[in-house]
C-alpha cells in the first residue's frame, strides 16, 4: 500500500509551476532523458541517466551520475552527494526543479522570475517561453523498465478539440507530402485553422544561421510581402531551442529605426524551432498585425506541437532525398562496373540483340562458356528494359541443393522443414515487376523444373509448406554453359521447359573470339581495382598488352579479371608490365606459336576431354578443389558433382 510522500520535486516554469513528482521514503529516483528513469525529463541537454535523488540519514540527498552538463543546486555544480533543503533550486539540463517537503513551501515563483519574462529587444517583449507542449504524448517506457514516477498535474487544462482535430488532420496530410514546400503549405493551413495568426511562414536554417523562407502565406486572398522574423526573437529561439510568444511594446512609438517587425506594427508573434532530436532544421513563424485577439499561450502550445510534427516529417524527407541520391549513385556505379566493355564486331552484335529484346517481355536464354559475362548480358537486358527501376534478382541454381533451391525460388513458411524458423520471401516474390536471372539453369532438379515451368506459363505458385496462391509479374532471363539439348535427350532436363526458355537465345562469344576487346576490358578492371585499393597505377606497357592478347583465355572474362586484380595487388611500379602478369599453364591453344607446345588433334569424346582436363587441373592444384573450380570457371558444388560422376580419385 502506497504511503504518503515525504517530499516533492516540482518543475519551475516561466509562468508558474509544472509537474510535481512525489518522493516516497525508501525509494531512489533517477532523473534523465530515457524512459527507464523514474523521473523522465524531456530535455536534450539532460543525459540519459543524469542524476538521482535518494533518502538517507532522515533526509533526501542528490547525486550527479556523471552527466555531460552537470547537476546544479542553487547555482553550484555538484561535486559530491548533497543534502537537499526545502526550496533548494535544482537544475538538470534546462529543467528547473524546486525541492520541498510540503506543497505549502512552494515559493512565489511568477514574481520571482518576472525579470526574465520581460526580456526585450527589437521593440519586442518575450511573454512566454516553451520547451515542451501538452499536445505531445508521453514517452512510453520499454517492456520491463521501471515505470516512471507519476507526476501530480498542476495544470489540468484539456487541449481544445479544434486544435487536436487540426493536429490529427495535419499528421494524415503530412504522410503524402513529398517536398518541404508541400509540408510548409500543410503546416500553414493547420495553424490558420487553429490560431488567429494572420501571417504564417516556414523557414529553413542554412549555413551560418541564415534563415531562408520555404513557404510564407497571408490569411485571406490578399497578397502581402512576408517580412522576416525579428533578429532578436530568432536568436533567442535558435539559442534556447524553445518556442517564444512575444508582443510589440514599441507599437505606439512608431520608431523608424526599428526592425521591420516593429515597422509593420506587429501586435504579437510566435516563433517555434523545428527540431529533429537535437538538430534545428528551421523555424515556424506566425504573427498578427491586429491588436484584437492577439496570439496567446494556447496558440504557443499548438504551434510548438505542429513544429515538432514538422521536424519529424521534414527529417524523413531529407533522409529520403539523401537515400535517393545515394541509390542513383550506386546504380550508376553498378552500371559502370557491370557494363559490357569492348567494340569488337562480336560484342556489337550482342549489344544490338540486347537492344531489340530488352523492350519485349520475352523469356531469354543466354548461352556461353563459363566466365564470358552472361550475368552482365542479363543485367544489360534489365537496364535497357521498361523494368529498369524495378528489382534485378540473381540466383545460381548450381549453388544450392534441390530443397534449398525450391525454397530460394518460391520462399517457405515457418516450420515448412527443419531449420525454417520463420517465413521467407522467395526470389520470385522479391523480383515482382522486375527481372530474375537464373544462372546455370541446366543444374535445376526435375521436380523443381515442373514448378518453375508453371510459373513461367503465368500460373500462381505457393511457398514451400504454404497453401496461399501467389502470382507475380517477373521477366525470366536464364543462362547456361551446358548443352541443354543433350540434357533433354538424357532425360535430365524437361523438353517443354527447354522450349519455354528458348523464346529468345543469345549466344555470348568466348573472349578468345574477340581478343581485340582484351585491352579495353583489362583497362576497365584496372581502373576499378585501382579505385578500390588506392594503388597508383595508370595503365599497361605494350609488352603487357601483347602478352594479354596472345593468351587464349580458357576462363574468359572472369579469368582476365582475376589476372588484372592479381597484377594490381602484387605490382610495384606505376604501370603493369609483362612480368606482373601471371597466366595459367592450361593454355594449350595454337596461338602459342607451334613447336612442341602446339595443339595436336586426338580423336576422343567431349566427356573424355572434360574428365581428363578436370583431373589434370586437380593435379595442378594438388587437389585444392576451390582453386581448381576457380581455374575451371565453375562452382565448387559443380566440380564435386563432376568428380563423383567421373569417379575421379586422388
Amino acid at each position: 500500500m502506497a504511503t504518503n510522500p515525504s517530499a516533492f520535486l516540482v518543475v519551475r516554469r516561466d509562468d508558474g509551476f509544472g509537474d510535481v513528482y512525489p518522493l516516497q521514503d525508501g525509494m531512489r529516483y533517477t532523473l534523465g532523458r530515457t524512459p527507464t528513469n523514474r523521473i523522465v525529463l524531456r530535455d536534450d541537454l539532460c543525459s540519459r541517466e543524469h542524476a538521482e535523488v535518494f533518502p538517507a540519514e532522515g533526509g533526501w540527498f542528490i547525486r550527479d551520475l556523471g552527466s555531460l552538463n552537470g547537476t546544479h543546486v542553487n547555482g553550484d555544480q555538484l561535486r559530491t552527494d548533497r543534502r537537499l533543503a526545502p526550496q533548494d533550486d535544482v537544475r538538470v539540463g534546462r529543467v528547473q526543479l524546486v525541492f520541498i517537503e510540503d506543497l505549502t513551501q512552494l515559493p512565489d515563483l511568477p514574481q520571482a522570475r518576472s525579470a526574465r519574462a520581460t526580456e526585450k529587444g527589437d521593440g519586442l517583449e518575450i511573454k512566454k517561453r516553451l520547451g515542451n507542449t501538452r499536445y505531445l504524448p508521453p514517452i512510453a517506457p520499454p517492456p520491463g523498465a521501471t515505470p516512471p514516477a507519476e507526476p501530480v498535474r498542476q495544470d489540468t487544462r484539456v487541449a481544445p478539440a479544434q486544435a487536436l482535430a487540426a493536429l490529427y488532420r495535419l499528421a494524415l496530410d503530412m504522410a503524402d507530402a513529398t517536398t518541404p514546400a508541400e509540408l510548409g503549405e500543410l503546416v500553414v493551413d493547420a495553424v490558420f485553422r487553429a490560431t488567429p495568426a494572420q501571417v504564417g511562414a516556414v523557414l529553413a536554417l542554412k549555413e551560418g544561421r541564415e534563415l531562408e523562407p520555404v513557404v510564407y502565406r497571408h490569411r485571406g486572398p490578399e497578397h502581402q510581402t512576408y517580412h522576416k522574423v525579428s533578429n532578436f526573437v530568432s536568436h533567442e529561439v535558435l539559442s534556447s531551442k524553445q518556442a517564444v510568444l512575444a508582443e510589440n511594446v514599441a507599437l505606439e512609438r512608431h520608431l523608424k529605426d526599428r526592425d521591420s517587425i516593429a515597422e509593420l506594427r506587429v501586435a504579437s508573434l510566435i516563433c517555434a524551432p523545428v527540431l529533429w532530436e537535437d538538430q534545428i532544421l528551421g523555424l515556424l513563424h506566425l504573427y498578427r498585425t491586429s491588436l484584437h485577439a492577439p496570439l496567446n499561450p494556447d496558440d504557443l502550445e499548438f504551434t510548438l506541437a505542429v513544429a515538432r510534427q514538422l521536424g519529424t516529417v521534414w527529417h524523413r524527407l531529407r533522409k529520403q532525398a539523401t537515400l535517393s541520391v545515394e541509390v542513383r549513385s550506386l546504380k550508376d556505379q553498378l552500371r559502370l562496373e557491370s557494363q559490357l566493355v569492348g567494340d569488337s564486331s562480336a560484342l556489337n552484335h550482342i549489344e544490338t540483340q540486347i537492344g531489340r529484346v530488352a523492350e519485349t517481355k520475352a523469356t531469354v536464354l543466354i548461352r556461353g562458356e563459363s566466365g564470358v559475362g552472361k550475368e552482365l548480358v542479363a543485367r544489360a537486358i534489365h537496364d535497357s528494359s521498361p523494368r529498369r527501376e524495378q528489382p534485378f534478382v540473381c540466383l545460381n541454381c548450381a549453388a544450392l541443393t534441390e530443397t534449398l533451391l525450391e525454397s530460394e525460388l518460391f520462399g517457405h513458411e515457418k516450420g515448412a522443414f527443419t531449420g525454417a524458423t520463420e517465413r521467407m520471401i522467395g526470389k520470385f516474390e522479391s523480383a515482382d515487376a522486375g527481372t530474375i536471372f537464373l544462372d546455370e539453369i541446366g543444374e535445376m532438379a526435375l521436380s523443381t523444373q515442373a514448378k518453375f515451368l508453371r510459373v513461367l506459363e503465368g500460373h500462381p505458385f505457393e511457398r514451400v509448406g504454404g497453401n496461399t496462391p501467389i502470382k507475380v509479374d517477373v521477366r525470366v532471363v536464364a543462362a547456361t554453359n551446358r548443352t541443354l539439348e543433350e540434357a533433354v535427350r538424357a532425360g535430365t532436363f524437361r523438353r517443354d521447359l527447354f522450349f519455354r526458355l528458348q523464346v529468345v537465345q543469345l549466344d555470348v562469344p568466348p573472349l578468345r573470339d574477340r581478343l581485340d576487346d582484351v585491352p579495353q576490358i583489362a583497362d576497365h578492371f584496372l581502373k576499378r581495382f585501382v579505385r578500390e585499393t588506392g594503388r597508383k597505377m595508370r595503365g599497361f606497357t605494350d609488352p603487357a598488352i601483347q602478352k594479354l592478347k596472345a593468351y587464349r583465355w580458357p576462363g574468359n572474362v572472369r579469368e582476365l579479371r582475376n589476372v588484372v586484380e592479381r597484377a594490381v595487388a602484387l605490382g610495384s611500379g606505376p604501370v603493369i608490365d609483362a612480368s606482373d602478369i601471371w597466366l595459367s599453364e592450361l593454355d594449350l591453344g595454337p596461338l602459342a606459336g607451334g613447336g612442341s607446345n602446339a595443339f595436336h588433334y586426338k580423336p576422343e569424346s567431349l566427356e573424355e576431354v572434360e574428365k581428363r582436363h578436370i583431373l589434370e587441373t586437380l593435379r595442378h592444384t594438388d587437389w585444392n578443389k576451390s582453386q581448381a573450380a576457380a581455374i575451371l570457371g565453375i562452382e565448387r558444388s559443380t566440380l564435386d558433382r563432376k568428380i563423383k560422376g567421373y569417379g575421379l580419385t586422388r
